[in-house]
């Protein structure tokens, strides 16, 4: 299969396995808007591995659906299923550690996962700005920048274009929480 149809061919499974999700913000945005966006911005800061795009794509399918590794390895082959494991946190555990041990692993990432990790960041924090969840107070908002914040830093170095944008999104996001907060 060619790298365009492959990548075609995992957006169409992403979609399909979250076609019932939607983001928290007011307007219940389908879900695999997000997942179309981390992808996209990493080609635009230079990322042409299609591996890297393709887990990009479909980074929470094993988290949030009943996907399988096996079942992406075997679709889109071993190093997306084995990408996909490395970013995928493991529900069974409470947020709170889940969240502590994506900070405590940041840094131990391998280069790859890197660059989805903080694409995917970059996206999460772009939506405190342009579509918030809707039910989270300005703190919990707040308290998810300062998270962020914590499980990108030890992955600096990985993409100058991908990181630029990261920071873009946090200052505008910091920047309207805090006009939000004093206004």
């Amino acid at each position: 299969m060619n790298p365009l149809s492959s990548l075609l061919a995992a957006l169409d499974f992403a979609a399909r396995k979250h076609s019932k999700h939607r983001r928290k913000d007011a307007d219940r945005t389908p879900y695999v808007n997000h997942l179309i966006e981390v992808a996209d911005m990493l080609a635009r800061a230079g990322v042409d591995d299609l591996a890297t795009l393709l887990a990009a794509v479909l980074h929470d399918t094993v988290e949030d659906t009943a996907t399988t590794l096996a079942e992406l390895e075997q679709r889109f082959g071993a190093e997306v299923a084995a990408l996909v494991a490395e970013l995928s946190d493991d529900k069974s555990l409470p947020s709170d550690e889940r969240k502590r041990l994506q900070v405590e692993h940041a840094a131990h990432k391998s280069a790859k996962a890197r660059l989805v990790k903080i694409a995917d960041k970059a996206s999460n924090v772009k939506a405190m700005v342009t579509a918030p969840p809707h039910t989270w107070s300005w703190e919990r908002r707040m308290e998810y920048l300062d998270w962020s914040d914590r499980v990108v830093a030890p992955m600096r170095g990985a993409n100058a274009e991908l990181e630029a944008e990261y920071d873009h999104w946090m200052a505008a996001s910091r920047l309207a929480l805090n006009h939000e907060k004093n206004s």
